[in-house]
């Protein structure tokens, strides 16, 4: 049985049994069947249906928040992911039709020579339980829209977010083979994408589960999007709005308890600015209320599962052993235990602890002094994955210098751990390969496809 856990209590909230791989095999089919009458809806009607079920979800909002918070941790005060769900669907249906207009080269008396983009054909999606709703859509929407058909596979610690998006697409229209969410075990999966059963993977997830999918689509020429795992830096330079900075790191590195793609792991301040930061820092995290998500007091409820939060407590630990210090008392936190994991700040780390080198995925974070901008690129760069960077200055030219000398991404200039759905969405290294949303999600959502007509 694939089985939820609730974070909050320990108890089996969700159980559901998996397809056998005969069933499995013959929901692909269903996808890869229903496909052609799919591309050949108008565009507009694509994105119509789109646009309707992005609502429909909306209207759920109220019996999802909670169940969000049962099913992975996430306070109910914060109100769900509806907002940033619906701002990246209604962005893709906008850009649609410019995204995926044909490209003429030559339309004569003699030639008419274009290129189309067309759908893949089936797109399996397997989404994360972290923002459960918003990775989703990402790929979901384009895909749709694009006229490829849909295989969902959600996550184990969040299976009510695939039914509820099933239900709201079927309800706006969507035929129930075009749009199918489905529940599968690793060795069906791996099965399916081996037997060449979908055009498109996307995986959102950890390097090691990139890694499965890499090897079940070995020599079957099927495409991957892979955004895998973060370790993503701040900088903090001299000329910084220091209140801002802290503000919006220390928010990056410790919403969701730490459970974001882009969530701050590690910041570098310069030294004339670093102890300010710090003692804003830990009075901020010092305010928050670690208990249950349901309550609409709480600030940080519970990682999604237990051994998350005890990897992260090994980190701490080996940190400090080797040296760094934490500088969040644990009397303030009394809820601490098992899938509730404390805040902590660390300072007096280096990179040869696990805590600054590995993604933690959850609320610590270390801080660490920089004589200038060398010492901050060549840290920011000390890492295995790739996927956003965050720079605090006033000066936009020298943060775009620093901005191409940095390899991930994303960099932002004043902002952090925040997805634009008009700008790609990518990473480099062991983050992952490819790109959604924007223009450039729609094309690798589909293929092009070269005309070449010589008239009579």
């Amino acid at each position: 049985m694939i089985t939820c856990i609730s974070p909050i209590d320990g108890t089996t909230l969700v159980e559901r049994e998996p397809l056998t791989s005969e069933d499995a095999a013959k929901a692909a089919a269903r996808a890869r069947d229903a496909q052609p009458g799919w591309a050949a809806r108008p565009l507009d009607e694509r994105v119509s249906l789109v646009r309707a079920a992005t609502q429909i979800v909306g209207t759920m909002n109220d019996e999802i928040v909670p169940e969000l918070a049962r099913q992975m941790g996430r306070p109910v005060r914060f109100g769900g992911e509806f907002g940033g769900f619906a701002q990246r669907a209604d962005h893709m249906s906008d850009i649609a039709a410019e995204a995926l207009a044909d490209i003429e080269v030559e339309d004569s008396g003699e030639f008419h020579r274009l290129i189309k983009r067309v759908p893949h054909g089936v797109v399996l999606v397997v989404a994360p339980w972290n923002y459960p709703y918003m990775t989703a859509i990402n790929t979901i929407a384009p895909a749709l829209i694009a006229g490829n058909t849909v295989v969902l596979k959600h996550a184990s610690q969040t299976p009510l977010v695939g039914e509820r998006l099933a239900k709201a697409f079927h309800k706006a229209g969507v035929p129930e083979d075009v749009f199918q969410n489905v529940f599968l075990d690793h060795a069906t999966t791996s099965e399916l994408i081996g037997g060449g059963a979908f055009d498109f993977v996307n995986f959102t997830g950890s390097v090691e589960g990139g890694r499965a999918i890499e090897r079940a689509a070995a020599g079957t020429f099927t495409g991957l999007g892979l955004e895998l795992g973060g370790k993503d830096p701040g900088y903090v330079m001299e000329d910084a709005d220091l209140d801002a900075a802290v503000d919006t790191l220390i928010d990056g590195a410790m919403f969701n308890s730490g459970q974001c793609c882009c969530g701050i792991e590690r910041i570098y301040v310069v030294e004339s600015l670093f102890d300010a930061f710090v003692e804003k820092a830990v009075k901020i995290v010092e305010g928050y209320k670690l208990g249950d998500p349901l309550d609409p007091d709480t600030t940080m409820g519970p990682m999604a599962q237990p051994r998350f939060a005890d990897m992260i407590r090994a980190q701490t630990v080996e940190a400090v052993a080797a040296g760094a210090k934490t500088l969040i008392d644990p009397a303030l936190f009394p809820k601490d235990g098992g899938a509730y994991l404390m805040p902590q700040i660390l300072v007096d780390v280096d990179h040869s602890m696990r805590v600054m080198r590995e993604e933690s995925f959850g609320p610590v974070v270390g801080i660490m002094k920089v004589a200038d901008d060398a010492e901050a690129i060549a840290l920011m760069n000390d890492s295995e994955y790739g996927l956003t960077a965050s720079l605090w200055t006033q000066d936009e030219a020298r943060a775009m210098s620093i901005a191409d000398r940095i390899e991930t991404g994303t960099v932002y200039m004043n902002r952090a751990d925040y997805l634009d759905p008009a700008l790609c969405w990518t990473g480099c290294k062991n983050t992952g390969r490819g790109g959604g949303l924007s223009v450039i999600g729609y094309q690798n959502l589909t293929r092009p496809k070269s005309y070449h007509f010589k008239k009579a």
